[in-house]
């Protein structure tokens, strides 16, 4: 782990501000609810598994202070929290994942001092942190072994430690296999139009001393076509009980692809992140930002004022494309459905 994406300081959240890498390496300091959604929503804090541990942070940032003398009072606030936490990315199943356990928290603890549920609150949110490192870990593990030496991965957008606690999820095989000896090149989609990729991706690598060229969105298929290409392995921000992944967009192209060419196509998947109450991707909300994402880069504007565009963050992949999903349970091969449903058996 070269940096701790998120911590608690025993007065604010720390964060790596995203959108200043790699330029800079800055630390945010949040200190109550509004900013925290404020991070989340302008992606200075971004990866599913990262938005779930911020979300927890931020219930105990919104209740820390509270003032309220019973019960009901205090379940009413934490649920505006949580309500308006909710609304700052729709996609990221993790955060709601998350604030569904604080509310737990809550529930179980209804009988107990109201200080004793903060601290319980916060507690939750301390857990999460070390359980994504042991969940992160066990991914890496699992997904080692579908990689080899020399093999050359291709990868989208950025999941590895920035968008969880320190670690990664569809990097993680890639750092491990660099523990174990193996000798693994990255190439990294440059990711349009955040740029995570190019920003986050390469310099995830660039610190972890992993090889590592950049690529254009659209020299992807160049390169799978090619033959440069061993494997494709994406995150994911919610798959649906049928195996479909939500991840961010661009991520169907390169499965359409990887299906063309005989590339396997892994998506690396906490079970956090797998929404076993939707039956598929059709049911997933898709979040879109603004115009200005697309029509400016970096501050620059690269297309005429008045110009509309269509920016949808996430877009859907069709089970029928994954090879396999790498969960901390294990690898689920197709049928996916089957599989996702013998893992959950097993957690309960």
């Amino acid at each position: 782990m070269p940096v701790e994406t998120i911590t608690w300081t025993g007065k604010s959240v720390r964060l790596i501000d995203q959108t200043a890498l790699p330029a800079e390496l800055r630390y945010l300091e949040i200190c109550d609810v509004e900013c925290l959604w404020d991070a989340i929503r302008r992606m200075q804090v971004r990866g599913a598994p990262a938005l779930g541990i911020a979300a927890a942070l931020g219930c105990y940032l919104g209740v820390r202070l509270s003032e309220a003398r019973d019960q009901e009072t205090f379940a009413n606030e934490l649920a505006r929290i949580c309500d308006f936490l909710g609304t700052a990315r729709p996609t990221a199943v993790n955060l709601f994942w998350a604030l569904r356990r604080v509310r737990d928290v809550v529930e179980r603890l209804r009988d107990r001092p109201i200080a004793d549920i903060k601290r319980a609150i916060l507690q939750e949110a301390l857990d999460m942190i070390e359980e994504d490192h042991r969940v992160c870990r066990a991914i890496g593990r699992y997904g080692a072994e579908l990689l080899h030496d020399g093999d050359h991965i291709l990868t989208h957008c950025n999941a590895g430690g920035l968008a969880t606690a320190g670690y990664g999820t569809a990097l993680s095989p890639v750092f491990v296999a660099a523990e174990q000896g193996k000798c693994i090149h990255v190439y990294a989609d440059e990711t349009r139009p955040q740029l995570q990729g190019a920003r986050l991706t390469t310099w995830e690598c660039q610190q972890a001393g992993i090889p590592v060229t950049l690529i254009t969105d659209s020299t992807a298929a160049t390169v799978i076509a090619q033959g440069k290409v061993q494997a494709i392995l994406v995150g994911t921000d919610r798959t649906a009980a049928n195996g479909d992944v939500a991840n961010k967009v661009g991520t169907l192209g390169l499965a359409v692809l990887a299906n063309e060419f005989h590339v396997p196509f892994y998506v690396a998947a906490p079970l956090s992140s797998i929404d076993m109450n939707i039956a598929s991707g059709a049911e997933i909300p898709i979040e879109e930002r603004s115009h200005d994402e697309v029509t400016c880069v970096l501050g620059h504007r690269i297309a005429p004022e008045g110009i509309e565009a269509y920016n949808p963050a996430f877009d859907v992949t069709p089970h029928r494309y994954v090879t396999a999903l790498i969960t901390e349970r294990g690898i689920v091969r197709p049928p996916l459905a089957e599989g996702l449903r013998r893992v959950f058996e097993q957690v309960k």
